[in-house]
């Protein structure tokens, strides 16, 4: 005659009786496996003896702790009546409702964290454990989440305990680990297609290559990524998609947008060249948050400095000139070549001195800046003057007269004519006359250019000029920890003109 089954629980809720919960559970509380076993043993017969059909939990404890006292000493004994037995689940409270803790659940987790399945297990249970050795019955994901990350530290490191913090907070999200970061962030296709575009990679073919970058990355066993890793998968599909030179601009510039020291771009040019229009989307294309113009800089000085001072400054650069004539000379229609340079240097070595304060601020912060305005002139800043920088100067110049008139005229029709058209027409020869001088000077200091018409054709123009001067004034040493084994030959091609 079969005996009755044995369960564990009430009469609306019981499930199967279980040594192997009990043996759990009296290791769980220090005692040895063989004493545990033989106790388990032990409970079992007493409970068919009596002929029990069912018994609770709390009668299950008691008993255990009984068995324990004469089987293992009063020190186990204590610890069984203390804890939360296998056979009674924790219960974690969350929004969504309560649910019992599940070790399965959470190694299931901790391998998309990029553990082993079976390190995934083991910490999973270790956490289980402290649970019940501690008593607890309820608590918050919360809690479970923080008691993970303490067991995620102490066994294998900051790394994994971050990686676990940013899949919580970040479910079903992709996370990005930059450099010597080991705080996760999340993964952008619209970053990713930006930087792909200022290589001068098709709209159609970057959207294509972010989502087939996502896609697998998010198949793969580890969710939270280092970011040479998706360079090296963008790289490998774009000399599949446009080539291999395609492929190596984009390498070269995912070091401009995280450059080993702050990358200062210079942007030169007289009035109506279309300086700012270009330094935005400079900046746009290498990832550069900070754009400053050298006029707000000179405002900013005028509210400080009074005319009567120093009256070239509260001038525009192609009118500083008047400031400088003698008390009652008359007024030329136009100036010399040397007294239209007079008033416009003098000018610009004044407000030097505030585009120079802050270049050093963002040296200090470490944060990239393009500056914009006529007042970057050849030679007046240097870059040998900020070594914790990597400072690039670029001129801004329309060749052609007409041309450069429309400009004007377009830029009128633009804003409202709150720059008025007649007030540059009438200095346009000034401002050719500044521009041969800036022309002359940039090539005395060896400085590049862009004279293309439209904003695309400058702007790569532009962003070739970075990455040649960048390559070429990084140390050897940040080339190899940027370019890794390469790096020499990534180095010498950018020395090559374009």
């Amino acid at each position: 005659m079969s005996q009755p089954e044995l369960r564990i629980g009430t009469a609306r809720h019981a499930f199967p009786f279980s040594r192997g919960l009990l043996v759990e559970s009296l290791v769980n509380a220090g005692a040895d496996a063989s004493v545990a076993a033989a106790a388990a043993r032990r409970i079992e017969q007493q409970l068919r003896l009596a002929r029990r059909t069912l018994v609770s939990p709390a009668e299950l404890q008691a008993l255990m702790a009984e068995v324990a006292h004469d089987l293992a000493g009063p020190e186990t004994a204590q610890e069984t009546a203390r804890q939360t037995p296998a056979f009674v689940d924790i219960i974690v409270t969350a929004r969504k409702g309560n649910l019992p803790f599940s070790r399965g659940v959470l190694a299931r987790t901790l391998e998309d964290a990029g553990l082993s399945g079976k390190d995934a297990y083991a910490t999973a249970s270790s956490v289980d454990v402290k649970l019940r050795r501690q008593g607890v019955r309820t608590l918050s994901a919360e809690a479970i989440d923080r008691l993970t990350e303490d067991a995620l530290a102490e066994h294998y490191g900051e790394h994994l305990r971050l990686t676990y913090r940013y899949l919580q907070h970040n479910r079903g999200k992709l996370g990005v680990i930059s450099g010597g970061s080991e705080v996760p962030g999340p993964f952008s296709k619209g970053i990713l297609v930006q930087s792909m575009l200022a290589a001068g990679v098709p709209p159609d073919v970057a959207r294509k290559v972010a989502r087939v970058t996502q896609r697998d990355l998010r198949g793969s066993e580890d969710r939270v990524v280092r970011r040479a890793a998706i360079r090296e998968k963008v790289e490998a599909l774009l000399r599949d998609e446009v080539g291999p030179d395609v492929s190596a601009r984009y390498r070269l510039l995912r070091v401009i947008r995280r450059p080993p020291r702050p990358v200062i771009v210079l942007l030169g040019g007289v009035s109506g060249t279309g300086k700012s229009f270009l330094a935005a989307e400079i900046a746009y294309r290498l990832g550069i948050t900070r754009v400053v113009s050298t006029d707000s800089i000179r405002e900013v000085m005028r509210a400080m400095v009074s005319p009567a001072l120093i009256p070239t400054l509260h001038a525009s650069t192609f009118s500083a000139w008047e400031a400088l004539l003698p008390p009652g000379a008359p007024r030329p229609e136009h100036p010399s070549r040397e007294t239209l340079i007079a008033g416009f240097r003098d000018q610009v070595q004044q407000v030097s001195v505030g585009l120079s304060a802050v270049v050093e601020r963002s040296v200090q912060e470490g944060t990239s800046l393009v500056l914009e305005g006529v007042h970057l002139v050849p030679g007046y800043l240097q870059a040998g003057s900020f070594s914790g920088a990597l400072v690039v100067p670029m001129l801004v110049t329309l060749p052609d007269a007409e041309e450069h008139q429309r400009h004007f005229e377009s830029r009128n029709d633009e804003t409202g004519a709150s720059r008025p058209l007649h007030r540059y027409m009438r200095y346009f020869h000034e401002i050719r006359a500044m521009q041969d001088e800036l022309e002359t000077l940039a090539a005395a200091y060896d400085v590049p250019l862009l004279d293309g018409l439209t904003l695309d054709e400058s702007a790569e123009q532009a962003v070739d000029v970075v990455l040649r001067r960048v390559m070429i004034a990084l140390t050897p040493a940040e080339r190899r920890n940027l370019l890794g084994e390469d790096a020499e030959d990534t180095y010498l091609e950018s020395r090559e003109p374009t």
